[in-house]
């Protein structure tokens, strides 16, 4: 077999490979990123470095660099998406290698933030709301967004803190608050869940079958920051109000751990709710019980204002 050499000797006597050669090394050395490097460099490379590594230098220039033209990490075009090239001298060749690009960093960082809230039966639209969008010009909204602000600001893993029970009418913004206060957590790298509880509860009838009730129920019960929605909305039975609901609790009571509810009724009116259950029964001590662990958990605070499903 002809040696490589050999062959590339006849080949660069082709006038026409000569010719796409030629052009192909001008394109090269009039990059600019690929000029400052050679400029850079310029008492360690040689012409003949740059001629054997002509075609690694023209997929550089092929890449997108620092991602100057690249408008999302979705319409990535380099070889390997979220990476960015840059130039090495390996030996005698000039070398590609490449690195998370910025895109790809924040690719990264919104998946790890995405990862830290859990949103359970619930629109996906909630993990969209964010503290900046969330006007204190509203009266009605102004002390629990203040309240959500200094969680925030006060929080610290592993040390005590008291959550909100946020009530009021429908459609006020009280998940929405929740939904902010769980990304601004995240940004923190707190873990956090927010569950619609009626959903949750009749969820729960289900895997008792299947078998996976205390896997569920241990989930909720230990995550670092817990979001009840809509509480009081549920058909409350005895067994998802004592055995549920009051193990969770009681769970978090116990080990100190911030819980936040939302619900469009005050603990008075829970209360009442809590005490008759499906089949009517009045059960005003248990029903007491798991309002106090409410009150040892958050802070009671009225939402109002206008219906804003609808604007």
């Amino acid at each position: 077999m002809e040696p490589i050499q050999n062959a590339f000797t006849a080949l660069m006597k082709n006038k026409q490979f000569q010719d796409t050669f030629r052009k192909m090394r001008q394109e090269v050395r009039s990059h600019p990123k690929i000029a400052s490097f050679l400029t850079e460099h310029k008492n360690e490379i040689t012409e003949q470095m740059i001629d054997n590594s002509l075609g690694k230098l023209y997929e550089y220039i092929g890449q997108s660099v620092n991602c100057d033209d690249c408008p999302a990490f979705s319409e990535c075009k380099n070889m390997v998406q979220g990476y960015h090239p840059h130039l090495v001298i390996q030996g005698k060749r000039i070398d590609v290698q490449y690195d998370r690009c910025p895109n790809g960093m924040k690719n990264d960082k919104r998946k790890k933030h995405e990862s830290l809230i859990k949103c359970l039966y619930l629109p996906k639209d909630v993990l969209q709301a964010s503290m900046s969008n969330l006007s204190l010009d509203d009266s009605g909204r102004f002390e629990a967004i203040s309240a959500a602000k200094q969680f925030i600001t006060s929080y610290e893993k592993g040390k005590p803190s008291q959550g909100l029970y946020l009530h009021g009418p429908f459609g006020v913004g009280k998940t929405y608050i929740l939904g902010a206060i769980a990304n601004e957590l995240a940004e923190e790298e707190v873990n956090s869940m927010i569950v619609y509880l009626p959903e949750f509860l009749r969820e729960l009838k289900s895997s008792i079958s299947e078998g996976t009730l205390e896997e569920k129920i241990e989930a909720v019960k230990k995550v670092e920051v817990l979001m009840l929605d809509d509480i009081g909305a549920e058909q409350m039975s005895s067994w998802a109000r004592d055995e549920i609901l009051g193990t969770i609790l009681q769970y978090r009571m116990l080990e100190k751990l911030p819980t936040f509810f939302t619900s469009n009724a005050d603990l008075s009116q829970l209360e009442h709710h809590l005490t008759y259950s499906q089949r009517g029964e009045e059960e005003r001590v248990k029903a007491a019980r798991v309002v106090d662990r409410v009150k040892y958990l958050a802070k009671p605070v009225k939402v109002s204002g206008s219906n804003r499903r609808y604007t």
